[in-house]
Order: structure tokens, then C-alpha cells, then sequence
């Protein structure tokens, strides 16, 4: 068996050590498999590289039920295993919410809906302004967090500037309005990629390309609920 092979097992157990918020739970387990190929395969950062200048950026816009991301970090040494015992706890770094200044490895707090992108948008414009032509910068958001009017902005500042980022939608159809062409036709000017968001080949395949614009990938799950 692979050392991907068992980080992989080991997620299940270390998501059930995390207790208290049943109620977003379909979000965090939605979420899963991309945080993993992310942090197992993609990002160019660890827990010894988490203030390295040249690091990639990573950004949990779906900031609400951040169990899955609680436990990859703890999976790949970011954090330590015993932390997931006690979520929400009063001296817990770990929040419902996740806390840059208090978790290694978080770059932002989220949790209000619809701030990720455009904190991301900034982010890539100034690591580009900086010269660090390698270093990518990554949004996870939720199909429902795109109803926020904010995403709009950064989505067409974005592909005005031929920004270097990556947005991850994760598609469970929680989305309350529906859109004429579906997810990636709000995202206009930015290159496109489907994909089963539990295929973690074909995660990988996505998230590793290089594109001269903004890249989205869509990840879709089952619906929420199912």
C-alpha cells in the first residue's frame, strides 16, 4: 500500500474525532476529496514551509463546517491529530470557523460567505506584483456561495488581469437560484474543467495544470441531502 493510500485510510478516523457540528457536515464531507488531492499533490506547501514567501496559497472560502480541512491538515502534520477532539472547545484553536492566526497553515478567516474569491483575486495580484512567477494560489467555494454578489467582482477582475488563480467550486446543487448554463457560465473569461469531485485522478489531472488566465474546476458531488 502507498503512503497516499494510507494518509487517504486514515481520514475517515480523524473526521470522526471531530465532534459538535452535525449540522454542516454534508459540507465538510463534500469538500473531502478535493482538500486531500490538494494538500497530498498539488500545493507546494508544508508544515515546515507555512510562512516560505514562495508557498502556494490556499483559501477555504466554504469556511462553514471546516471538519474536512481540520482533519487533512492534521493528516499531513500541519496541526496535531489530538486537536480534533475538541472542536468549538473554549482554548480550541480549532473554531467553527477557521482562524488564521491561531491554526498553522490557514491563510484566511472565513465563514461569512462570499469574501474567499476576492481576498484570493488580491492575493495572486500582489504575489504577482512581487515577482513569485511559480506560486499559485487556490479558492474552494460552495455552488451556493456564488449567489453572493461579491464573487461577481473578483470573478471579472479576475479574467480583466489574467490573474494566476484557481477557483474550486464544489457543486452539491445547494444553490438556491439557479443560473442559465449552470455554474460555469458565471464564470466567464476563465479557462474550464468538470469533473467528478470524487475522482481524485482526475482532481489531480485539473488542478495541476498551468493556464495563462483564471482556471475554474467544478467538482461536482452527490446532491446535499442524497
Amino acid at each position: 500500500m502507498t503512503a497516499t493510500a494510507v494518509h487517504t485510510d486514515r481520514l475517515g478516523p480523524l473526521l470522526q474525532r471531530i465532534t459538535g457540528d452535525r449540522k454542516h457536515l454534508p459540507s465538510a464531507h463534500s469538500t473531502l476529496d478535493v482538500l486531500w488531492v490538494l494538500y497530498d499533490r498539488v500545493l507546494r506547501i508544508t508544515p515546515e514551509t507555512v510562512d516560505a514567501p514562495d508557498r502556494d496559497r490556499f483559501l477555504l472560502s466554504k469556511g462553514h463546517g471546516p471538519a474536512a480541512y481540520y482533519a487533512v491538515l492534521a493528516a499531513k502534520g500541519f496541526i496535531p491529530e489530538s486537536w480534533l477532539d475538541d472542536l468549538g472547545g473554549w482554548d480550541s484553536p480549532l473554531g467553527h470557523h477557521p482562524d488564521r492566526v491561531r491554526i498553522p497553515g490557514v491563510e484566511i478567516g472565513t465563514g461569512s460567505l462570499g469574501h474567499g474569491l476576492g481576498l484570493g483575486a488580491g492575493m495572486a495580484l500582489g504575489l504577482r506584483a512581487q515577482g513569485f512567477t511559480r506560486t499559485r494560489t487556490f479558492v474552494l467555494l460552495g455552488d451556493a456561495e456564488l449567489d453572493e454578489g461579491s464573487n461577481h467582482e473578483a470573478i471579472a477582475y479576475a479574467a480583466a488581469t489574467h490573474l494566476p488563480i484557481t477557483a474550486i467550486v464544489v457543486d452539491n446543487q445547494s444553490a438556491t437560484h439557479g443560473w442559465p448554463g449552470g455554474i460555469a457560465a458565471r464564470f466567464p473569461g476563465w479557462d474550464v474543467s468538470v469533473v467528478d469531485g470524487r475522482d481524485r485522478e482526475r482532481l489531480e489531472r485539473a488542478l495541476k495544470l498551468r493556464h495563462d488566465r483564471p482556471n475554474l474546476v467544478v467538482a461536482t458531488v452527490e446532491r446535499k441531502g442524497s
